[in-house]
């Protein structure tokens, strides 16, 4: 009985030792409190990313952008989106507090390094982006992570990246009617690039296996597990 017992207890102490796997990963329930290490490294890796990002897009393809909407220049703020990917990116995959706006600013540094049209206004640009998804976030108290969510992050980023930066930095001569058709052209480039965009990129990005020690990435597995 006793060395019954004794084995009982061996595999019930095994059964409970977490694997390799669970030892890098989270489950996708419960709020995570704490920065760690990988918290900081990946969110600077991320934000390095866009920077990158966007020198390209600054340079190569908003151009572009600015002869197609020539004829109608509110319609321009259609590429808004690209520039809160990072914020709403971040915020998914690190799912703490402060982790838009530290992607955001740092991403905003690597494209002002970089060399853009817009200097160091560009990092005002990365803070007002980068409060608009912590304050959706936040609101929640970081426990939603879905499309609604992410899409909410990227119109109240573009909100006020637009009324309390860009219509008096960059288009302060727009009639109202124009500011608010830049403003709804921001609004939608925010909810589809940045959330539906965003949300996506993060789902690759977990499909690929590279966010294993992150909530996304065990929201993966579960439900792999769960078909």
């Amino acid at each position: 009985m006793t060395t019954d017992k004794t084995a009982a207890g061996t595999r019930a102490a095994r059964n409970t030792e977490p694997s390799s796997s669970e030892r890098i990963s989270f489950t996708a329930s419960g709020r995570l409190t704490a920065w760690r290490g990988i918290d900081l490294i990946t969110a600077a890796m991320l934000a390095v990313a866009f920077g990158v990002v966007f020198w390209g897009f600054d340079t190569f393809v908003y151009p572009v952008v600015g002869l197609a909407s020539a004829g109608f220049p509110p319609l321009g703020e259609l590429a808004l989106g690209v520039w809160l990917l990072p914020a709403v990116v971040g915020a998914l995959v690190i799912r703490r507090p402060g982790a838009a706006l530290l992607t955001e600013l740092i991403a905003a540094n690597v494209e002002m390094l970089l060399g853009n049209q817009w200097g160091v206004a560009v990092l005002a640009s990365g803070a007002l982006q980068g409060l608009g998804v912590e304050i959706v976030f936040g609101l929640l108290l970081w426990r939603r992570f879905g499309v609604p969510v992410a899409m909410a992050g990227g119109v109240l980023s573009a909100v006020l990246e637009i009324v309390v930066y860009e219509w008096w930095a960059y288009v302060p001569g727009f009639s109202w009617t124009w500011r608010f058709v830049y403003l709804a052209s921001g609004m939608v480039s925010g909810a589809v690039i940045t959330g539906i965009g965003g949300w996506l990129l993060v789902r690759a990005l977990a499909r690929s296996g590279a966010l294993n020690a992150f909530p996304a990435g065990a929201e993966l597995r579960e439900a792999r597990a769960g078909k």
